[in-house]
């Protein structure tokens, strides 16, 4: 049985429509045999301010998500992504609705958990 996490920057729940560094809440997914459940909002403090970022403030927010697998954002710049990756959060860019973004990382375990087990 696969169990995990996703966090979704989202403003409205409805689609991913948040840069990482501007999201001032993540909508928290738990994934449990491939079915999605929203389980709760993380509220954060933007990390982004006139395109300057504070870096203790995007380590926060991903400390914040530690126990998420997957980061799903419209966009993210590369020193929180490489922070992210460091956290064994993996990253996505998916400006879409967020049942689809979901849905493709529910694939995309799908996939590695199929070239795992070869």
């Amino acid at each position: 049985m696969d169990k995990y996490k996703i966090a979704v920057a989202t403003s409205d729940g409805i689609v991913v429509n948040q840069h990482f560094g501007h999201a001032d809440k993540f909508y928290i997914y738990e994934i449990r045999d491939n079915i999605f459940t929203q389980i709760e909002i993380r509220h954060t403090k933007p990390a982004c301010i006139s395109r300057e970022h504070d870096e203790n403030t995007v380590t926060k927010n991903l400390e914040l998500i530690k126990d998420c697998k997957f980061l799903l954002v419209s966009r993210i710049g590369v020193y929180a992504q490489q922070q992210a990756e460091n956290l064994g959060i993996t990253p996505f860019e998916l400006p879409v609705m967020v049942e689809d973004a979901l849905k493709k990382a529910v694939t995309f375990v799908k996939i590695q958990n199929l070239f795992e087990r070869n």
